[in-house]
């Protein structure tokens, strides 16, 4: 059984971060760029780097890979959705949407973030990006889907980039029981990544409820407090503040951390004192130009890495 949190995470320094043209049309929380697109990137990079020092004060390990200036990649600071890694050694490439965003992937990078951190990772997995980006079918790492690793289940909700026959032959490929239902915001769009409106934690799920078709809301709640699972329900207004779009993680010491930016925090109110109830530090920062611009919070810009020490032979 693998633990839910980890201690060591990657993210990406953006290099050239902007409003993606061909990301806005999925993604609601996004905005188009307006202003000097050199001053985005500039204060994009200094909202980053504010972050990742939060996150380090925390006593969580961050493994940092700096994009490459060209070609451009405005959405190089959300790695989570290009591949995850597990306790076997693998790390799995995931069918992404934009064809802008499939120059992301960077496995030579990749392999040397994780020698960096002392872990063995000993396969990179692209069988879903053969089987089935040609064929216009998707699933964007834990943007997609939102990993219960302690109970082996995978969360995610239908999109124009989650595919259900991608998400089914993932969970088959990890042994993964899949849990699949329709969210959506006030308008009636489907989210477009289960991690805006879904975050599990240890013992916590925080979860907007009202978003769920009310067929299945019943389902997924009975789901997760069945997995011990406190649940902090949030609105809709909440979510499109990013309430949901965080993460636990762990110091190298064993603490609990909560990593989560500013909005997020206010966007929570009183449900984050629950959490730090709990006994979780809340390492967080301010990353407006990132939230509004990119259309992902904290949680999309942390992948983590579950991956054996080198010296393991599991």
């Amino acid at each position: 059984m693998c633990d839910q949190t980890t201690n060591t995470i990657l993210m990406v320094r953006p290099a050239a971060f902007g409003s993606n043209p061909t990301t806005l049309a999925s993604n609601a929380f996004q905005s188009q760029a307006v202003g000097d697109p050199d001053q985005i990137c500039v204060d994009a990079t200094r909202e980053f780097d504010a972050l990742v020092a939060a996150i380090r004060a925390a006593g969580v390990r961050v493994a940092l890979i700096d994009d490459t200036p060209f070609p451009t990649k405005p959405d190089a600071v959300y790695p989570n959705n290009w591949f995850t890694t597990h306790p076997d050694g693998r790390a799995i490439l995931y069918p992404m949407l934009a064809v802008s965003r499939r120059l992301e992937r960077r496995p030579d990078a990749l392999q040397a973030a994780s020698s960096s951190t002392g872990l063995d990772l000993r396969l990179i997995d692209s069988t879903l990006v053969r089987e089935f980006e040609g064929k216009d079918r998707f699933l964007e790492g834990t943007g997609s889907m939102v990993f219960d690793r302690a109970n082996q289940i995978a969360y995610a909700c239908r999109s124009p980039r989650t595919d259900e026959g991608v998400f089914h032959r993932l969970c088959s490929m990890i042994e993964y029981e899949p849990v699949l239902f329709d969210a959506t915001d006030a308008k009636g769009r489907p989210y477009y990544h289960a991690n805006v409106m879904l975050s599990v934690g240890a013992d916590f799920a925080v979860v907007c409820l009202e978003s769920i078709d009310a067929a299945q809301r019943d389902n997924l709640r009975t789901r997760l407090e069945s997995t011990g699972h406190e649940i902090i329900d949030i609105t809709r207004d909440q979510a499109a503040g990013f309430a949901a779009n965080v993460i636990e993680l762990r110091s190298t010491s064993g603490a609990r951390v909560l990593a989560l930016s500013d909005a997020a925090l206010t966007a929570l109110g009183t449900s984050a004192q629950t959490l730090e109830r709990k006994g979780l530090a809340l390492a967080h920062a301010p990353i407006p130009t990132i939230e509004r611009f990119g259309g992902g919070s904290v949680r999309c810009m942390i992948a983590e890495f579950f991956l054996p020490a080198a010296h393991s032979t599991a």
